[in-house]
């Protein structure tokens, strides 16, 4: 199941994406993975979620993130949640390609059964129609 967080700059997506990590890492018997651009995060998750900085594996581009994805879900069987913080800073801002990638995204964390929840700074309005995944907007 792909989940999408969104809202504009400064609407608490972060704050959320922080709570829902660690309380996935409390109810999960596996693995919880946290992707973002950078190392802000690093004092706000629990030490139990694997934090991966997306510019220490020169992530760029939707392709780019969904290689790294199911590279995460194919080397470790036991994940059962991964988020990824500033989708747009990572992977690019084209929301065309959004769609594309959030269709591939839900086939993967069915084949994996991992829950992939992605933030993303922009309205309900300004995204394609045809996104097939969970919304839930700040």
């Amino acid at each position: 199941m792909v989940t999408l967080l969104i809202g504009k700059k400064g609407s608490g997506k972060t704050k959320r994406l922080i709570d829902e990590a660690n309380a996935a890492v409390e109810a999960s018997k596996g693995s919880v993975v946290v992707i973002e651009k950078g190392t802000k995060l690093t004092y706000d998750l629990t030490h139990k979620a694997r934090l991966v900085d997306a510019e220490a594996y020169a992530i760029k581009g939707y392709d780019a993130l969904y290689g790294f994805l199911s590279g995460i879900c194919a080397g470790n069987y036991d994940v059962t949640d991964i988020f990824v913080d500033s989708t747009f800073k990572i992977a690019g801002d084209d929301k065309a390609q959004l769609s594309e990638f959030v269709e591939k995204l839900n086939a993967l964390a069915e084949e994996a059964k991992t829950a992939i929840t992605l933030l993303i700074s922009s309205a309900k309005d300004d995204l394609p129609t045809d996104i097939k995944a969970t919304l839930e907007e700040l």
